[in-house]
């Protein structure tokens, strides 16, 4: 477990240095001044969507997640934000063409520049995923890439808690009242 680990978090740590400083205050613009944000992403990378999207709410900002039942429609005062390691699944592709013909502004979060959500979206969150080849076992799938994005994410929110003001107890208000 150790060893895994520490390859997982060394390999996280290289991809997101790999991220421009620019792209990260670019996204935190975009959320803050979003009249809503919308999240989606299928499997793991839908759970890591929802990770952020709690974190989000806590913040006090309008947030859904695409395919729930109380999802309002999109706008072009809103940001869509689609994360799809390969940026290839189809439903991601399809949100993210929806959202922007819908005039929402799109950010797609993927391991691949080239890919169909890539150029679909508005900004691109590349995280970029190099597994060697003989370690594939210490983060199979798309482990790397999900773990990623979950850090890059959480990274962030001292950024977005100075940026809108708020504090570690003005987030507690808005902390699930169940939990």
């Amino acid at each position: 477990m150790r060893k895994a680990a520490r390859y997982i978090l060394e390999e996280i740590g290289k991809s997101l240095d790999m991220i421009p400083e620019e792209i990260e205050d670019l996204f935190v613009d975009a959320l803050v001044g979003a009249r809503k944000i919308f999240i989606y992403g299928a499997g793991r990378s839908g759970l890591a969507g929802q990770f952020f999207a709690v974190r989000l709410v806590q913040l006090g900002l309008d947030v859904h997640f695409v395919g729930d039942m109380t999802t309002p429609i999109v706008s072009d005062k809103d940001v869509t934000i689609i994360i799809s390691n390969t940026g290839e699944t189809m439903s991601a592709v399809q949100t993210a063409n929806i959202s922007r013909r819908l005039g929402s502004y799109v950010i797609g979060v993927t391991s691949e520049a080239d890919s169909k959500l890539a150029h679909a979206s508005n900004l691109v969150i590349y995280i970029s995923q190099v597994c060697n080849g003989d370690k594939k076992d210490m983060a199979p799938l798309g482990t790397l890439f999900e773990d990623s994005v979950v850090l890059f994410f959480d990274s962030l929110i001292p950024s977005f808690m100075d940026r809108l003001k708020q504090d570690e107890s003005a987030m507690r208000q808005r902390h699930a009242i169940w939990v």
